[in-house]
């Protein structure tokens, strides 16, 4: 199989909305496209306001990742008391 690329567009991240990024779970947190097939493109969004827009974002996103962490400390402490009893 093979691909041909027949065109390609590059511009700074900050011209993408955050409606169609998500944020995912390596390391300090991956920025990625949620969906390639809807990209909202927007030229008006200044750097200094999509940086403040990341820095929401992520307040929002480690507290989450801190809960589902402790949820998996916590199972994880349950499976290691079931086989210390068996």
């Amino acid at each position: 199989m093979s691909l041909v690329v027949s065109e390609a567009r590059f511009f700074p991240i900050e011209n993408l909305s955050w409606d169609c990024l998500t944020i995912g779970a390596l390391g300090w947190g991956q920025i990625q496209i949620a969906n390639a097939n809807r990209l909202e493109i927007d030229f008006s969004i200044t750097r200094k306001k999509w940086m403040l827009s990341l820095c929401d974002a992520m307040s929002e996103f480690y507290p989450r990742e801190i809960e589902k962490i402790s949820e998996r400390i916590d199972y994880f402490k349950k499976v290691r008391d079931r086989w210390e009893k068996k």
